[in-house]
């Protein structure tokens, strides 16, 4: 197996790259992998993942909820709950951003479907784009919704979108700088990106180090900050105009990251973590454990 091993880093370039704490494959196979970040911009990410083409097995687990809708246990089940309150409030953003006919939508890393079809009800011209075959095949199968691979992107006209969503999606992408010049392309001039990601400087992920679920090693690849998506967002023409917190997020991956301490009692003390770090969220959003950015472009 080809592993990618990073000398430089993405965002700045820089080669001073210290190696932090080695994470374990929670979901599929048990491997280590090492997490590191730059000394010169404090970009965080992981090294010797596996090529685009190899990285696929480690997605196929029964347990891996984007992908196989699963609700089997009690995290899950909270997980489910939270999802349908989220999914109004996502909508509700959605809208609240756009002005006058805008509704052409590009939701991409769909999952199973669940936002791009709660749009699509809500009036939009909504397009699904997901990685996974198993997703697609589970959205066509169980709701005759249809979804497309990623090829399609680069069949998607310049300017084509009102909005681009990506729900917990950056962080996997292989080619990151590419996607933002793709996400630049695709998007209308008067176009807004939404993207959710995991807050890697977040209460909770000072809590846990190694043990913070949502480094999800190796198919989370990248693990962004507040100061280092809005660099991102910046390097490739886009002005960050808002943040939003996701305070359901904290609790869920505190309880991940309790049980993968090994933690007795895990959903009560996972619970308590979230609570912490909602209510150092209320003075300080980068204590949020995710966080939605609105881009614009820049003019």
């Amino acid at each position: 197996m080809i592993k990618i091993i990073h000398k430089e880093c993405p965002l700045c370039g820089g080669k001073e790259l210290q190696p932090l704490f080695s994470c374990k494959d929670h979901f599929a196979t048990g491997e280590e992998f090492a997490v590191c970040k730059c000394s010169d911009c404090t970009f965080t990410f992981t090294q010797g993942v596996p090529e685009e083409n190899e990285i696929g097995r480690y997605y196929e687990s029964p347990t891996y909820i984007s992908h196989s809708d699963t609700n089997k246990g009690f995290v899950n089940r909270c997980y489910h709950i939270v999802r349908n309150i989220m999914l109004r409030r996502k909508a509700a953003l959605v809208n609240s951003l756009v002005y006058g006919d805008k509704n052409r939508l590009l939701d991409y890393g769909a999952g199973t479907g669940y936002f791009a079809r709660a749009m699509q009800a809500r009036g939009w011209d909504v397009t699904a784009i997901e990685k996974s075959e198993q997703a697609r095949n589970y959205s066509k199968e169980n709701f005759d919704f249809e979804m497309f691979p990623v090829e399609v992107l680069e069949q998607c006209e310049t300017g084509c979108f009102d909005v681009v969503t990506m729900w917990h999606v950056m962080e996997h992408i292989q080619n990151l700088n590419e996607f933002w010049e793709e996400l630049y392309r695709i998007l209308d001039d008067e176009g807004i990106a939404v993207i959710a990601l995991p807050n890697s400087a977040s209460y909770d992920a000072q809590t846990y180090r190694e043990n913070w679920a949502a480094y999800d090693v190796p198919r989370h690849l990248w693990h962004f900050s507040p100061s280092t998506v809005m660099k991102f967002g910046r390097k490739h023409g886009f002005i960050l105009e808002r943040q939003y917190t996701m305070p359901f997020d904290g609790f869920y991956i505190s309880m991940l990251s309790e049980r993968y301490k090994g933690s007795t009692m895990s959903a009560l003390r996972g619970a308590f973590c979230g609570l912490l770090g909602w209510m150092a969220s209320w003075n300080k959003k980068s204590a949020s454990s995710s966080i939605i950015y609105v881009f614009r472009k820049a003019r």
